[in-house]
């Protein structure tokens, strides 16, 4: 039996029993218990920059407008219509970035440039647009133009460039490109315009009002016709071909320039109107014709 001192005074309480041991946690579960609690914080980490990396300027939970994942993606459209056997304009409306916009694909058709309205009549035409620029001062196009191999106007105000050789079409941006020089040699187009998109990097423009949009477009190693259905800024109708996919494009004349389409129907759809007869002898198209 254990003896028990005496001395305590009459305000302390003893309390009689044996001293219990306090257990100790084993170092492995120590171990364990940090482990988890560092992979808890990896986990919390890796979910914030998740996130923020996906959230981007929308809320969380807040929708986005992605063309290409929310809305009409092209590539499938686009390769459709490789098995349409006839001649025509395949029209796709759709909505990006809140701008509806209508894009207008040349199926089994021959490019061309024109000076002159008479493509807008030709039956066997399926889709025109005004394409380069006419100045204010002399009423002269804007920028080199090659027609069926004639150089017809020089000068690199605009670094936006089309070619068209051989049937083909080349959309892209340059100071001074070889495509000028080859047009000459085998009867083929050429024209400048303001350039929107470069290599899928959208370019900043001069023009800073808002009005209908056109571009001509490289995207999916096809070549289209985009326009906006309502009024827009150049920055915002670049950004809008970007995300649509797009990886060349050059501006076409908007607001109410001359243009005609002919869909897969055969229906002759008219667009915009005649400018004044100053402008007349220098109006110029790129237009497709039915093969």
């Amino acid at each position: 039996m254990r003896k028990i001192k005496d001395d305590i005074s009459d305000s302390e309480i003893r309390i009689i029993g044996k001293k219990k041991k306090r257990r100790r946690m084993s170092a492995t579960w120590q171990v364990f218990l940090i482990l988890v609690a560092f992979l808890l914080v990896v986990a919390g980490i890796l979910f914030l920059m998740y996130r923020n990396i996906h959230a981007g300027d929308n809320g969380f939970f807040e929708p986005t407008n992605n063309i290409k994942a929310n809305l009409h993606p092209l590539c499938g459209w686009i390769a459709e219509s490789d098995t349409v056997s006839i001649s025509g304009t395949l029209i796709k409306d759709t909505i990006v970035n809140d701008i509806p916009i209508k894009i207008y694909l040349p199926l089994n058709a021959h490019p061309a440039l024109e000076i002159g309205q008479k493509c807008l009549s030709d039956e066997n035409v399926i889709l025109a647009f005004q394409a380069a620029d006419i100045r204010a001062d002399n009423h002269k196009i804007v920028g080199a133009f090659v027609l069926k191999g004639k150089p017809i106007a020089w000068g690199l105000s605009k670094k936006g460039y089309c070619a068209i050789l051989r049937d083909s079409i080349f959309v892209g941006k340059a100071d001074n490109s070889p495509l000028f020089e080859e047009a000459t040699e085998c009867d083929g187009y050429f024209f400048r315009q303001y350039p929107l998109v470069a290599e899928g990097i959208a370019q900043e423009s001069e023009l800073k009002s808002q009005a209908i949009r056109r571009a001509l477009c490289e995207v999916e190693n096809r070549i289209a016709v985009v326009e906006t259905q309502d009024n827009a800024s150049m920055h915002d109708f670049s950004q809008l071909l970007v995300d649509l996919g797009v990886d060349n494009a050059i501006y076409l004349i908007g607001s109410d320039a001359l243009g005609m389409v002919a869909d897969v129907d055969g229906n002759r759809i008219s667009h915009g109107k005649s400018p004044d007869k100053i402008y007349y002898k220098y109006l110029n198209f790129i237009y497709w014709t039915a093969n």
